[in-house]
């Protein structure tokens, strides 16, 4: 249990670096910046607490919670568990989002093949990541070489 609450903490941390290592459109920096979280409230109670009266540039930082897909709604990040199956509801999930700007961070095998842009893997005990620059990049957002530097893998 300690031992996921760690991970859940971890994985917070690092989505809330992530934002500024993408090169954000000029459309996506309008109103607030929301990051959605579907079905992982550790990690959303995590992400609430690193954010808390927190801005990116002029934009305040909101962290909505999506119980399940139906409940998707835009944003400019949207974290996805692995207690759902991304590659199953990922037309539905582009649908929600409107294929637009948003950047999917996922944890769960393969899911670089189904559109995310940031996977979340853990090896050998601990938390890493994995980067396809493709999906990005058809998405408008730019993934700062920074950022790929500290990626596990980069899928093109």
């Amino acid at each position: 249990m300690a031992q996921n609450a760690e991970m859940a903490k971890y994985k917070a941390l690092f989505v809330t670096n992530f934002i500024r290592y993408i090169g954000w459109p000029d459309d996506v920096k309008v109103g607030d910046f929301i990051i959605g979280v579907v079905n992982e409230p550790a990690v959303a109670d995590n992400l609430k607490a690193q954010t808390a009266d927190k801005k990116f540039g002029f934009q305040s930082i909101v962290i909505k919670e999506f119980k399940s897909v139906d409940d998707i709604s835009p944003c400019q990040m949207l974290y996805f568990s692995d207690k759902q199956s991304f590659s199953k509801n990922a037309p539905i999930i582009m649908a929600k989002l409107n294929n637009s700007k948003s950047l999917k961070i996922t944890e769960t095998e393969g899911a670089t093949k189904e559109g995310s842009m940031i996977n979340f893997v853990v090896s050998d005990g601990k938390l890493k990541f994995e980067i396809s620059t493709a999906n990005a990049d058809k998405h408008g957002l730019k993934l700062s070489n920074s950022l790929t530097s500290l990626s596990n893998a980069i899928i093109k």
